[in-house]
């Protein structure tokens, strides 16, 4: 697999435009399945771009409630295997319990990381409160919306990937990610802010994708106030948004967007 650790690649296609058609070269976005691999046994089979791995195990494992702290990620090995990749992962031992008690076995799609989970109980994971005082100018989502196209160099490439990024509440994209998988490129987000030691709470979460209540369990256990989704949320989005304390906005354009819950936050 020669490019397994690329964003894109470039195949060969044939194009048609009108009454013209020609033989063309084209980038199209890496996806492969990623092993995660706690302490030797298997956890969970993910449908990633293999751009940022480290970022993603890291961030995949503290999202999921599987370790708690950055230093509870004792090593990631990253091995490349005929079919794919595995991110091999040392956990402290108490940790590792956990994920036993978890275990869920699953192939994860690129639009969902549900599949396999074998209880309502564990899908929808119980999420704390957010305690913050924090407030959002709205200039500062607008900023944020005008810019993030800068930091997303594989989907103006391919035009197949997600983006996540943490703001700043003046609106200054900290830093950004991309994956074929949305849940995938939060989790990356999040493992880039945790590993900076960048504090949740001093900004927003960006997203490019719509709002499932999966992004939002994932937002509240980093620990950030504000999600804004350029897309719309779902019912359970903003259920859960609501009980957590966190401000869920969506919609957001140019100069627009619609606030759903905890609205104290968007000033």
């Amino acid at each position: 697999m020669g490019y397994a650790r690329a964003g894109h690649v470039t195949v060969k296609a044939h194009s048609r435009e009108t009454q013209n058609e020609k033989n063309i070269n084209k980038d199209i976005a890496t996806e492969v399945p990623v092993a995660l691999v706690y302490n030797g046994v298997a956890h969970a089979v993910m449908m990633v771009t293999p751009l940022d791995l480290e970022d993603f195990a890291l961030g995949f494992s503290m999202s999921e409630g599987i370790i708690e702290h950055t230093e509870d990620m004792l090593s990631i090995e990253i091995r490349e295997e005929d079919k794919g990749l595995l991110l091999t992962m040392q956990i402290p031992e108490e940790s590792f319990i956990g994920v036993l008690r978890r275990k869920r076995n699953l192939t994860g799609s690129t639009s969902c990381s549900l599949c396999g989970i074998e209880s309502l109980e564990e899908a929808i994971r119980p999420i704390s409160s957010i305690q913050s005082n924090l407030k959002i100018p709205f200039s500062a989502i607008y900023k944020a919306y005008g810019n993030l196209h800068e930091y997303q160099p594989e989907k103006l490439i391919t035009g197949a990937v997600h983006g996540a990024a943490f703001v700043d509440t003046e609106g200054n994209i900290i830093l950004a990610r991309e994956d074929v998988g949305r849940h995938n490129a939060l989790d990356k987000v999040i493992g880039a802010a945790t590993k900076e030691n960048i504090d949740p709470q001093s900004g927003f979460v960006l997203l490019t994708s719509r709002c499932s209540f999966e992004m939002v369990q994932k937002t509240v256990a980093f620990g950030a106030p504000v999600l804004i989704a350029i897309s719309a949320p779902t019912t359970l989005a903003v259920e859960l948004a609501e009980d957590a304390n966190l401000t869920l906005v969506a919609l957001a354009r140019k100069e627009n967007f619609t606030v759903f819950s905890h609205a104290e936050r968007i000033t």
